[in-house]
């Protein structure tokens, strides 16, 4: 009986297609746990494994090491909300209803409930779902993490507070913002990066039985820049405000070291998938002393569709089943995160539409072609919003920003286009060299944009 039972289990699975006999085989053995580590306001290259030459980074360049770096991944947005809305959701931020920052003060919406996140996504798949760090998506109930999926949560819920008072001082009246579970908390001098770990190995340890997501939002390195004592002294030989951002950006790398060794501990790095991404590029506002971030060789910061406004740090590991060492070069974004995580995982996707793609073609094989022919940005509003479109190696840039100040923005720019793969500094606009070229983006953006306006 039992030998015919063993045979009629193999039929059914060879009867199955691949995709349904890989997601029996993962119900039948544990799921991967998934770590997202979303950075804010990391410059482009500022890591050691991505060129850095004066920061001390090794827990990001062990993820490098142990994983899969991208040389050409793309945040869906320049600012923090839309950035946010796009990797939860696997949706550009115009798609998943944030094109733009949302309020960071009580009682305001942000994202809309009915969108689907990772975590809801998982959530049915019976995983455990956490919110560690910042959230900026909303600031009501049902907009705040445990309204949008996620069974645990624990940060702040605006875009930025002081690492030790939990104040957000961006502008009047300042007000405290610390939150557990939905309720306002005080834990007055400790240190925010500090609890994000504490907070990130106690949800961890509590679910270690069972497959887990864990949405790790670290505040840092945006500012206020913060960093420990230990290292502002290892960079004060450097200029300011590099100096105070270095700092900051080696504090990151150690709590992202000490949430990672929590993970060590459990025993469990093998059976987690870790990704790792910045939301967007380094800031150069007034709160910032006016950068301190790096976009080594792109133009653009923050706030900017140049390259070094959208074109971040992202890494995947999962140890054994992943490749290890290897860097990726083809273009991948934000929104393929969802996607991915559902393919390595087997869960289903959500019903509706997503802009993003499952990565693991690209992940398994760098010389698979990218999901992205074409894709497109669309940065704040108004009747002449920043915009962008890439298709294959071209890009043009709408109304562009530079934040970076590398160059002047003149009038003959409005419409800016770039071959990424002759000039990746973005310094010559070559429009007037290529008309049909710039048309034929433009009425391309025009088409994308008009599904939004209606």
């Amino acid at each position: 009986m039992r030998c015919y039972q063993t045979v009629l289990l193999f039929v059914l699975g060879m009867s199955l297609c691949p995709a349904e006999r890989e997601r029996g085989v993962l119900a039948a053995e544990r799921r991967p746990n998934v770590i997202l580590i979303y950075a804010d306001d990391q410059g482009s290259v500022d890591a050691a494994c991505y060129g850095a030459k004066d920061l001390i980074t090794p827990s990001i360049d062990s993820l490098a090491a142990r994983g899969v770096r991208f040389t050409q991944f793309y945040a869906a947005a320049p600012v923090c909300s839309p950035s946010r809305a796009a990797v939860l959701t696997g949706r550009v931020p115009q798609r998943a209803g944030v094109p733009g920052n949302v309020s960071s003060a009580h009682g305001h919406a942000g994202m809309p409930s009915e969108q689907v996140t990772i975590a809801e996504m998982l959530r049915g798949a019976g995983y455990a779902t956490g919110h560690v760090g910042k959230w900026h998506l909303g600031y009501t109930p049902e907009t705040m993490p445990n309204g949008q999926g996620f069974d645990y949560s624990f940060g702040h819920m605006g875009g930025c507070i002081d690492n030790y008072s939990h104040f957000f001082y961006w502008n009047g009246p300042n007000r405290h913002d610390l939150w557990l579970q939905g309720h306002e908390i005080w834990r007055d001098g400790q240190y925010f990066p500090d609890q994000m770990v504490e907070h990130g190995k106690q949800f961890m340890a509590e679910n270690a039985d069972k497959p887990f997501f864990l949405y790790w939002a670290i505040n840092l390195p945006h500012y206020p820049l913060q960093g420990k004592e230990k290292w502002r002294k290892q960079y004060e030989h450097l200029p300011s405000p590099r100096n105070k951002y270095a700092a900051f950006i080696s504090s990151m790398d150690e709590a992202v070291g000490d949430l990672l060794a929590g993970l060590d501990e459990l025993r469990l790095r093998e059976d987690t998938i870790v990704i790792y991404q910045s939301d967007h590029g380094h800031s150069t506002e007034e709160r910032t002393f006016g950068g301190g971030g790096s976009a080594g060789p792109y133009r653009g910061a923050k706030f900017s569709l140049f390259e070094g406004g959208i074109r971040v740090p992202a890494i995947i590991s999962w140890p054994g089943k992943l490749p290890a060492g290897e860097v990726r070069g083809q273009l991948a974004t934000a929104c393929d995160w969802l996607p991915t995580i559902a393919d390595l995982c087997g869960v289903d996707l959500p019903k509706h539409r997503l802009d993003g793609t499952s990565l693991r073609d690209v992940v398994g094989d760098g010389s698979a072609p990218s999901p992205h022919q074409t894709f497109h940005w669309q940065s704040g509003g108004g009747r002449n919003p920043q915009w962008a479109v890439r298709n294959g190696d071209w890009k043009l840039i709408g109304n562009p920003r530079d934040t970076s100040n590398k160059a002047p923005i003149g009038k003959d720019d409005r419409r800016f286009l770039v071959n990424l793969a002759e000039d990746v500094t973005e310094m010559e606009n070559v429009a007037a060299d290529h008309p049909d070229i710039v048309a034929r983006l433009e009425a391309a953006h025009e088409k994308w944009a008009a599904d939004f306006a209606r």
